[in-house]
């Protein structure tokens, strides 16, 4: 008997409607003065040809843009190739400015990359370099141990290129209306203020570069 009703029952399961999983809800729209706010006239702080460029103003002795960094790194690697990122230091005065020019000296000699996270550490774990009151040869110390030319990194530290750099990023900064750090300005024209975490913060970022992408 129950041979004979195996092949019913598999032609009823047959008939049976497939239940499929429900599509995830889209996201809610960005909401301006909530997500982002709009920068008036603003533009991009190092624009490439055929680039969006997302800013993120920070700072070495900042602990927040510390905690960022790894997130950032990750998020960094996802990026599509019309997109680069920029590293843009707050030049708010007082100890912010000893590492904004150091950020722009090893820049110019071509090690900021390979030096980046270095700095953070030394700030924020190890203590090698002092947040506030940092002359120039402990900053510049400090990268003669990580392989860089002593002499050129003071020569670029306190010469005319760093001056003018630093003037810029300055500039840029209040311009954009950037309070604190760490912050993300997308092609100069979004200030990223939204998201509980960082996490939440590059999701807006990476709609607001899609928004941008748009407008081509």
């Amino acid at each position: 008997m129950a041979s004979r009703l195996l092949p019913v029952l598999i032609t009823l399961l047959a008939l049976l409607p497939v239940t499929t999983r429900a599509a995830p809800a889209a996201p809610a729209p960005l909401v301006e003065g909530q997500d982002y706010e709009v920068i008036a006239e603003g533009q991009p702080f190092a624009p490439v040809k055929g680039k969006i460029e997302v800013a993120e103003v920070f700072g070495y002795t900042c602990i927040h843009c510390a905690h960022l960094e790894p997130t950032l790194v990750a998020w960094k690697k996802t990026l599509p190739r019309d997109v680069q990122l920029t590293p843009v230091p707050a030049a708010f005065g007082g100890y912010w400015i000893p590492y904004a020019r150091a950020f722009f000296a090893a820049q110019q000699l071509g090690v900021q990359p390979r030096t980046h996270q270095a700095v953070f550490d030394a700030l924020h774990k190890t203590g090698a370099l002092p947040i506030q009151n940092a002359s120039v040869d402990e900053i510049a110390n400090f990268y003669a141990s990580q392989g860089v030319d002593r002499a050129k990194f003071v020569a670029a530290l306190r010469g005319p290129a760093v001056d003018a750099q630093l003037a810029k990023a300055r500039d840029w900064v209040a311009g954009a209306g950037v309070e604190g750090t760490p912050t993300l300005i997308v092609n100069g024209r979004y200030r990223v203020t939204g998201g509980r975490t960082y996490s939440d913060m590059l999701k807006i970022a990476d709609r607001l570069v899609a928004r941008e992408r748009a407008r081509k």
